[in-house]
Protein backbone atom coordinates (compact mmCIF):
# COMPACT_ATOMS: atom_id res chain seq x y z
CA UNK A 1 0.00 0.00 0.00
CA UNK A 2 2.78 2.58 0.68
CA UNK A 3 4.94 1.99 -2.34
CA UNK A 4 1.35 2.42 -4.18
CA UNK A 5 0.65 5.24 -2.53
CA UNK A 6 4.59 6.89 -3.51
CA UNK A 7 3.69 6.18 -7.25
CA UNK A 8 0.83 7.37 -7.31
CA UNK A 9 1.81 10.61 -5.68
CA UNK A 10 4.40 11.50 -8.26
CA UNK A 11 1.68 10.35 -11.37
CA UNK A 12 1.23 12.71 -13.48
CA UNK A 13 4.64 14.74 -12.43
CA UNK A 14 7.76 15.23 -15.14
CA UNK A 15 11.16 14.53 -14.69
CA UNK A 16 11.84 17.74 -15.34
CA UNK A 17 9.63 19.45 -13.33
CA UNK A 18 11.26 17.27 -10.28
CA UNK A 19 14.74 18.01 -11.03
CA UNK A 20 13.95 21.98 -11.49
CA UNK A 21 11.63 21.98 -8.18
CA UNK A 22 14.48 19.92 -5.97
CA UNK A 23 17.07 22.22 -7.63
CA UNK A 24 15.25 25.46 -6.81
CA UNK A 25 14.74 23.88 -3.28
CA UNK A 26 18.83 23.75 -3.40
CA UNK A 27 19.22 27.30 -4.44
CA UNK A 28 16.49 29.17 -1.93
CA UNK A 29 18.80 26.97 0.61
CA UNK A 30 22.15 28.37 -0.24
CA UNK A 31 20.91 31.79 -0.36
CA UNK A 32 19.22 31.64 2.62
CA UNK A 33 22.19 29.78 4.37
CA UNK A 34 24.73 32.28 3.07
CA UNK A 35 22.44 35.09 4.50
CA UNK A 36 22.42 32.77 8.10
CA UNK A 37 26.43 32.40 7.89
CA UNK A 38 26.73 36.31 7.38
CA UNK A 39 24.14 37.17 10.11
CA UNK A 40 26.14 34.71 12.56
CA UNK A 41 29.49 36.26 11.60
CA UNK A 42 27.80 39.68 12.45
CA UNK A 43 27.21 38.77 15.47
CA UNK A 44 30.70 37.28 16.34
CA UNK A 45 32.13 40.65 15.66
CA UNK A 46 29.98 42.41 17.51
CA UNK A 47 30.54 40.14 20.45
CA UNK A 48 34.19 40.20 19.97
CA UNK A 49 34.22 44.22 20.23
CA UNK A 50 31.69 44.47 22.36
CA UNK A 51 33.77 41.98 24.77
CA UNK A 52 36.79 44.19 23.86
CA UNK A 53 35.05 47.26 24.69
CA UNK A 54 34.04 45.62 27.99
CA UNK A 55 37.59 44.51 28.48
CA UNK A 56 39.21 47.88 28.20
CA UNK A 57 36.61 49.89 29.87
CA UNK A 58 37.48 47.54 32.84
CA UNK A 59 41.41 48.34 32.28
CA UNK A 60 40.83 52.14 32.32
CA UNK A 61 38.49 51.99 35.79
CA UNK A 62 41.33 49.74 37.02
CA UNK A 63 44.80 52.29 35.68
CA UNK A 64 42.25 54.73 37.07
CA UNK A 65 42.18 53.02 40.60
CA UNK A 66 45.79 51.77 40.56
CA UNK A 67 46.92 55.95 39.89
CA UNK A 68 44.85 57.17 42.69
CA UNK A 69 45.70 54.73 45.17
CA UNK A 70 49.55 55.28 44.75
CA UNK A 71 48.53 58.91 45.04
CA UNK A 72 46.78 59.00 48.25
CA UNK A 73 48.83 56.15 49.78
CA UNK A 74 51.77 55.15 50.93
CA UNK A 75 52.16 51.99 47.91
CA UNK A 76 54.84 51.44 45.92
CA UNK A 77 55.78 49.16 42.96
CA UNK A 78 55.63 46.06 45.51
CA UNK A 79 51.65 47.18 45.76
CA UNK A 80 51.22 46.05 41.95
CA UNK A 81 52.86 42.76 42.34
CA UNK A 82 50.61 41.96 45.09
CA UNK A 83 47.70 43.18 42.69
CA UNK A 84 49.07 40.24 40.67
CA UNK A 85 49.54 37.24 42.77
CA UNK A 86 45.66 37.90 44.30
CA UNK A 87 43.87 38.58 41.02
CA UNK A 88 45.65 35.49 39.37
CA UNK A 89 44.63 33.81 42.66
CA UNK A 90 41.42 34.82 42.30
CA UNK A 91 41.27 33.90 38.31
CA UNK A 92 43.30 31.42 37.49
CA UNK A 93 41.56 31.20 34.44
CA UNK A 94 41.49 34.90 33.39
CA UNK A 95 44.69 36.36 31.27
CA UNK A 96 46.04 40.04 31.72
CA UNK A 97 46.46 40.41 35.56
CA UNK A 98 50.57 39.56 34.71
CA UNK A 99 52.59 42.23 36.88
CA UNK A 100 53.61 43.15 33.29
CA UNK A 101 50.41 43.71 31.90
CA UNK A 102 49.13 45.87 34.94
CA UNK A 103 51.75 48.15 34.61
CA UNK A 104 50.72 48.51 31.07
CA UNK A 105 47.52 49.50 32.56
CA UNK A 106 48.81 51.89 34.57
CA UNK A 107 50.65 53.40 31.79
CA UNK A 108 47.99 53.31 28.91
CA UNK A 109 45.82 55.12 31.84
CA UNK A 110 48.33 57.57 32.28
CA UNK A 111 49.13 58.25 28.79
CA UNK A 112 45.73 58.65 27.52
CA UNK A 113 44.30 60.50 30.54
CA UNK A 114 46.80 63.77 29.24
CA UNK A 115 45.11 67.01 28.01
CA UNK A 116 44.32 66.94 24.16
CA UNK A 117 44.44 69.89 22.24
CA UNK A 118 40.95 70.52 20.64
CA UNK A 119 41.65 73.83 18.19
CA UNK A 120 43.82 76.11 19.78
CA UNK A 121 42.60 74.87 24.06
CA UNK A 122 43.70 71.81 26.21
CA UNK A 123 40.97 70.11 27.52
CA UNK A 124 41.20 68.00 30.24
CA UNK A 125 38.06 65.87 31.14
CA UNK A 126 36.56 66.12 27.38
CA UNK A 127 39.44 64.62 26.38
CA UNK A 128 39.35 62.37 28.95
CA UNK A 129 36.15 60.49 27.71
CA UNK A 130 37.38 61.25 24.46
CA UNK A 131 40.48 59.18 24.42
CA UNK A 132 38.95 56.40 26.36
CA UNK A 133 36.14 56.05 23.60
CA UNK A 134 38.38 56.16 21.15
CA UNK A 135 41.26 53.52 22.55
CA UNK A 136 38.28 51.29 23.33
CA UNK A 137 37.30 50.60 19.70
CA UNK A 138 40.88 48.75 18.85
CA UNK A 139 42.32 45.40 20.16
CA UNK A 140 44.63 45.59 23.60
CA UNK A 141 48.04 44.81 21.79
CA UNK A 142 47.36 47.50 19.46
CA UNK A 143 47.05 50.24 22.48
CA UNK A 144 50.17 48.88 24.16
CA UNK A 145 51.82 49.52 20.33
CA UNK A 146 50.58 52.75 20.60
CA UNK A 147 51.78 53.86 24.11
CA UNK A 148 54.82 52.42 23.85
CA UNK A 149 56.00 53.55 20.66
CA UNK A 150 54.41 57.24 20.13
CA UNK A 151 55.67 60.39 21.57
CA UNK A 152 52.50 62.14 22.52
CA UNK A 153 49.01 62.31 22.93
CA UNK A 154 48.47 63.90 19.18
CA UNK A 155 50.55 61.47 17.60
CA UNK A 156 49.28 58.05 19.37
CA UNK A 157 45.33 59.46 18.60
CA UNK A 158 46.01 59.70 14.84
CA UNK A 159 47.37 55.99 15.06
CA UNK A 160 44.21 55.21 16.96
CA UNK A 161 41.71 56.94 14.36
CA UNK A 162 43.67 55.73 11.69
CA UNK A 163 43.60 52.27 12.61
CA UNK A 164 39.90 52.21 13.52
CA UNK A 165 39.12 53.73 9.98
CA UNK A 166 41.64 51.38 8.17
CA UNK A 167 41.39 48.27 10.04
CA UNK A 168 45.05 47.86 10.73
CA UNK A 169 46.46 44.91 11.87
CA UNK A 170 49.19 45.48 14.55
CA UNK A 171 51.90 44.51 12.45
CA UNK A 172 50.58 47.05 10.19
CA UNK A 173 50.31 49.68 12.23
CA UNK A 174 53.74 48.76 14.60
CA UNK A 175 55.10 49.56 10.69
CA UNK A 176 53.20 52.83 10.11
CA UNK A 177 54.37 54.17 13.72
CA UNK A 178 57.99 53.01 12.96
CA UNK A 179 57.94 54.55 9.44
CA UNK A 180 56.75 57.67 10.74
CA UNK A 181 53.25 58.25 9.17
CA UNK A 182 52.19 61.04 11.41
CA UNK A 183 55.01 63.02 10.71
CA UNK A 184 54.82 61.92 7.02
CA UNK A 185 50.95 62.30 6.23
CA UNK A 186 49.72 65.51 4.28
CA UNK A 187 53.68 66.44 3.79
CA UNK A 188 53.57 66.33 -0.30
CA UNK A 189 54.04 70.04 -1.70
CA UNK A 190 50.97 70.15 -3.97
CA UNK A 191 48.63 72.43 -5.93
CA UNK A 192 46.01 71.30 -4.85
CA UNK A 193 43.94 74.24 -3.10
CA UNK A 194 44.04 75.95 -6.38
CA UNK A 195 42.48 73.31 -8.59
CA UNK A 196 40.26 70.88 -6.59
CA UNK A 197 37.09 72.01 -4.56
CA UNK A 198 37.81 72.48 -0.85
CA UNK A 199 36.70 69.02 0.43
CA UNK A 200 38.62 66.90 -2.05
CA UNK A 201 41.60 68.89 -2.63
CA UNK A 202 41.73 68.26 2.00
CA UNK A 203 41.11 64.81 1.23
CA UNK A 204 44.05 64.73 -1.51
CA UNK A 205 46.65 66.53 0.75
CA UNK A 206 46.17 64.38 3.39
CA UNK A 207 46.21 61.49 0.83
CA UNK A 208 49.77 62.43 -0.08
CA UNK A 209 52.84 61.53 1.68
CA UNK A 210 56.13 63.07 2.08
CA UNK A 211 58.83 61.18 1.49
CA UNK A 212 57.11 57.99 0.49
CA UNK A 213 59.58 55.14 2.68
CA UNK A 214 60.30 51.89 0.62
CA UNK A 215 62.24 50.22 3.01
CA UNK A 216 61.16 46.92 1.64
CA UNK A 217 63.13 47.17 -1.46
CA UNK A 218 66.60 46.22 -2.44
CA UNK A 219 67.81 48.22 -5.01
CA UNK A 220 71.47 49.31 -6.17
CA UNK A 221 72.47 52.34 -5.07
CA UNK A 222 72.30 54.15 -9.05
CA UNK A 223 69.12 52.18 -10.04
CA UNK A 224 67.34 53.35 -13.11
CA UNK A 225 63.87 54.08 -13.30
CA UNK A 226 62.93 51.02 -15.06
CA UNK A 227 64.20 49.13 -12.24
CA UNK A 228 62.74 50.98 -9.55
CA UNK A 229 59.51 50.23 -10.92
CA UNK A 230 59.75 46.43 -11.26
CA UNK A 231 61.10 46.36 -7.59
CA UNK A 232 57.66 48.63 -6.70
CA UNK A 233 55.62 46.27 -8.94
CA UNK A 234 57.05 43.09 -7.73
CA UNK A 235 56.38 44.06 -4.02
CA UNK A 236 53.05 45.79 -4.88
CA UNK A 237 51.24 44.87 -1.72
CA UNK A 238 53.65 46.50 0.36
CA UNK A 239 53.81 49.03 -2.14
CA UNK A 240 49.71 49.94 -2.00
CA UNK A 241 50.46 49.74 1.96
CA UNK A 242 52.90 52.29 1.62
CA UNK A 243 50.74 54.46 -0.75
CA UNK A 244 47.94 54.47 1.58
CA UNK A 245 44.17 52.87 2.07
CA UNK A 246 41.82 53.57 -1.06
CA UNK A 247 44.40 52.98 -3.62
CA UNK A 248 43.68 50.69 -6.62
CA UNK A 249 46.13 49.03 -8.98
CA UNK A 250 44.82 49.69 -12.75
CA UNK A 251 48.15 49.24 -14.64
CA UNK A 252 51.66 50.08 -14.96
CA UNK A 253 52.94 51.47 -18.38
CA UNK A 254 49.22 52.33 -19.29
CA UNK A 255 49.12 53.70 -22.90
CA UNK A 256 47.36 56.38 -23.73
CA UNK A 257 46.74 57.25 -27.67
CA UNK A 258 46.54 60.57 -28.06
CA UNK A 259 46.38 62.12 -31.77
CA UNK A 260 47.48 59.08 -33.00
CA UNK A 261 50.41 59.17 -30.98
CA UNK A 262 51.23 56.76 -28.26
CA UNK A 263 52.53 57.66 -24.02
CA UNK A 264 52.97 55.52 -21.38
CA UNK A 265 52.11 56.54 -17.87
CA UNK A 266 53.96 55.06 -15.33
CA UNK A 267 51.52 53.94 -13.02
CA UNK A 268 47.89 54.48 -13.22
CA UNK A 269 45.27 54.05 -9.96
CA UNK A 270 42.17 54.62 -8.84
CA UNK A 271 40.96 55.78 -5.43
CA UNK A 272 38.00 54.65 -4.32
CA UNK A 273 37.68 57.46 -1.85
CA UNK A 274 38.50 60.44 -3.67
CA UNK A 275 36.86 58.72 -6.55
CA UNK A 276 39.21 59.59 -9.24
CA UNK A 277 42.18 58.27 -11.42
CA UNK A 278 45.54 59.02 -9.74
CA UNK A 279 48.88 59.05 -12.65
CA UNK A 280 51.57 58.38 -11.02
CA UNK A 281 55.58 58.94 -12.08
CA UNK A 282 58.36 58.04 -10.94
CA UNK A 283 62.14 59.56 -11.40
CA UNK A 284 65.05 58.59 -9.92
CA UNK A 285 66.71 61.66 -10.08
CA UNK A 286 65.87 65.33 -8.18
CA UNK A 287 62.93 66.86 -9.50
CA UNK A 288 63.13 69.36 -12.46
CA UNK A 289 60.55 71.35 -13.51
CA UNK A 290 60.20 70.26 -16.80
CA UNK A 291 58.71 66.83 -14.95
CA UNK A 292 55.42 68.71 -13.76
CA UNK A 293 54.97 69.42 -17.32
CA UNK A 294 54.84 66.17 -18.30
CA UNK A 295 52.76 64.99 -15.92
CA UNK A 296 50.45 67.75 -16.36
CA UNK A 297 49.94 66.22 -20.02
CA UNK A 298 49.21 62.98 -18.47
CA UNK A 299 46.33 64.03 -16.47
CA UNK A 300 45.00 65.95 -18.77
CA UNK A 301 45.31 62.75 -21.54
CA UNK A 302 43.48 60.82 -18.46
CA UNK A 303 40.77 63.30 -17.57
CA UNK A 304 40.04 63.21 -21.55
CA UNK A 305 39.92 59.47 -22.71
CA UNK A 306 39.31 57.33 -19.58
CA UNK A 307 37.40 59.47 -16.99
CA UNK A 308 33.90 59.30 -16.73
CA UNK A 309 31.20 61.89 -15.96
CA UNK A 310 31.06 60.62 -12.22
CA UNK A 311 34.72 60.52 -11.15
CA UNK A 312 36.46 63.52 -9.93
CA UNK A 313 38.96 65.44 -11.83
CA UNK A 314 42.19 63.35 -12.20
CA UNK A 315 45.26 63.87 -10.06
CA UNK A 316 49.23 63.23 -10.75
CA UNK A 317 51.32 62.43 -8.31
CA UNK A 318 55.28 62.61 -8.82
CA UNK A 319 57.63 60.57 -6.50
CA UNK A 320 61.33 61.81 -6.99
CA UNK A 321 64.44 60.99 -5.58
CA UNK A 322 64.77 64.61 -4.14
CA UNK A 323 63.66 67.75 -4.30
CA UNK A 324 64.01 71.65 -3.82
CA UNK A 325 60.65 72.70 -2.83
CA UNK A 326 60.68 76.13 -3.46
CA UNK A 327 61.40 74.82 -7.54
CA UNK A 328 58.33 72.35 -7.16
CA UNK A 329 56.49 75.46 -5.56
CA UNK A 330 57.45 77.57 -8.82
CA UNK A 331 56.77 74.21 -11.30
CA UNK A 332 53.01 73.58 -10.28
CA UNK A 333 51.46 76.62 -9.06
CA UNK A 334 50.14 77.68 -12.20
CA UNK A 335 49.80 74.79 -13.40
CA UNK A 336 45.81 73.72 -14.44
CA UNK A 337 45.65 70.37 -12.90
CA UNK A 338 45.86 68.88 -9.26
CA UNK A 339 49.67 67.50 -9.09
CA UNK A 340 51.62 67.05 -6.41
CA UNK A 341 54.96 65.89 -5.72
CA UNK A 342 56.75 64.21 -2.75
CA UNK A 343 60.07 62.24 -2.39
CA UNK A 344 60.94 58.98 -1.86
CA UNK A 345 63.36 57.21 1.10
CA UNK A 346 65.44 53.56 1.10
CA UNK A 347 67.25 53.31 3.70
CA UNK A 348 68.41 49.66 2.86
CA UNK A 349 70.23 50.24 -0.59
CA UNK A 350 72.67 47.34 -1.63
CA UNK A 351 76.24 48.57 -2.96
CA UNK A 352 76.28 48.04 -6.87
CA UNK A 353 78.96 45.78 -6.55
CA UNK A 354 77.63 43.76 -3.97
CA UNK A 355 73.81 43.72 -6.32
CA UNK A 356 75.92 42.49 -8.99
CA UNK A 357 76.85 39.33 -6.65
CA UNK A 358 73.07 38.38 -6.00
CA UNK A 359 71.03 35.67 -7.44
CA UNK A 360 68.38 36.42 -9.42
CA UNK A 361 64.75 35.58 -8.69
CA UNK A 362 64.67 33.39 -12.07
CA UNK A 363 68.72 32.39 -11.10
CA UNK A 364 67.61 30.93 -7.55
CA UNK A 365 63.93 29.35 -9.48
CA UNK A 366 66.46 27.34 -11.32
CA UNK A 367 68.73 26.06 -8.98
CA UNK A 368 65.77 24.89 -6.66
CA UNK A 369 64.03 23.37 -9.51
CA UNK A 370 64.69 19.13 -9.06
CA UNK A 371 67.60 17.86 -11.81
CA UNK A 372 66.38 15.62 -14.81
Amino acid sequence: MILCYVYISFVGIKKEDMVKKIVKTDKEYAIWLKELKNRVRSVQVKAMVKVNTEMLNFYWELGKDIVEKQNSTSWGDGFIKQLSRDLMKEFPNMKGFSVRNIKYIRQWFLFFSQSITIGQQAVAQLGNTMAKQLVSQIPWGHNIAIITKCKSIDEALFYVNSTIENGWSRSILTHQIESNLYVRKGKSVSNFDLTLPSVQSDLAKDTLKNPYVFDFLNLREKHDEKEFENALLNHVTKFLLELGAGFSFIGRQYKLEVGGDEFYVDLLFYHVKLHCYVVVELKTTKFKPEFSGKLNFYVSAVDGIIKSKQDNPTIGILICKSKNNTVVEYSVKDISKPIGVSEYVITKDLPDYLKSTMPTIEEIEVELKPKI
